[in-house]
């Protein structure tokens, strides 16, 4: 028995990084569309909801199976716009539209095109085993701030991160994770209730590092543009 589950994804039509992205064609098809062909494919959801503020990128999302029927707020629409604001508005639009309560809301960053299907429906599976209030997604970090990242604190070159006993080896070193703004879960109290990902029943599912390429600039999009080439057939 499948909860209600409600999937959200959002694009603004302003990009600073890569310009008009989401309509733009990433090897063949608009960038957008693979997020929302994923997420139509995991058939975990009652409805795929997109929000937006321009009427173009509504109209691509609906040719590619999407729902969206409303213009996003202006406020909710700039650069400094958070996240969790704008996915609680689509979550309030579509109860009131579709008059249903949802149980779990996914949101799917159209940024991050390299996830698999089976990386929603296996994050999906662990939010509900663990019975977590919210999920977010990461890979290994290949920098870590315990031993090999530094900052300018004052003019002198400090380790970020110092511990009370700085591990000896490297190897004691906590493992740290990026983010990698690919899939977001929430329960549906936490999304109302919460204004942070991490309270203390968030879970991380890990993914790879390949499967984690968030397209903010015009390097990253060279670098998905040559994976997805590379890779057509390799999973």
């Amino acid at each position: 028995q499948l909860m209600n589950n409600l999937c959200t994804i959002c694009m603004r039509g302003g990009s600073k990084g890569v310009s008009n992205k989401n309509l733009r064609e990433l090897h063949g098809k608009p960038l957008m569309a693979y997020t929302i062909e994923q997420a139509l494919e995991s058939q975990l959801f009652e409805h795929v909801v997109v929000s937006t503020d321009l009427v173009e990128i509504a109209e691509t999302a609906e040719m590619y199976g999407a729902e969206s029927w409303f213009v996003r707020p202006a406020e909710l629409a700039s650069d400094k716009a958070p996240k969790i604001p704008v996915v609680r508005h689509t979550l309030k639009e579509s109860e009131k539209y579709y008059n249903l309560s949802f149980d779990v809301v996914v949101d799917l960053d159209v940024t991050s095109p390299l996830r698999k299907v089976h990386d929603i429906i296996e994050s999906y599976q662990q939010f509900i085993d663990e019975d977590a209030d919210i999920l977010v997604t990461a890979c290994p970090s290949k920098k870590n701030p315990y031993y090999n990242m530094v900052e300018l604190v004052d003019g002198k070159v400090e380790l970020v991160k110092q511990l009370d006993k700085f591990p000896e080896f490297r190897q004691n070193a906590p493992q740290v994770f990026d983010m990698n703004a690919s899939i977001y879960i929430w329960k549906h109290e936490a999304l109302l209730k919460y204004d942070t990902l991490f309270v203390e029943n968030t879970s991380l599912y890990i993914m790879p590092e390949k499967r984690s390429v968030d397209i903010d600039t015009q390097v990253d999009w060279d670098f998905v543009e040559h994976i997805i080439h590379n890779s057509m057939d390799d999973d």
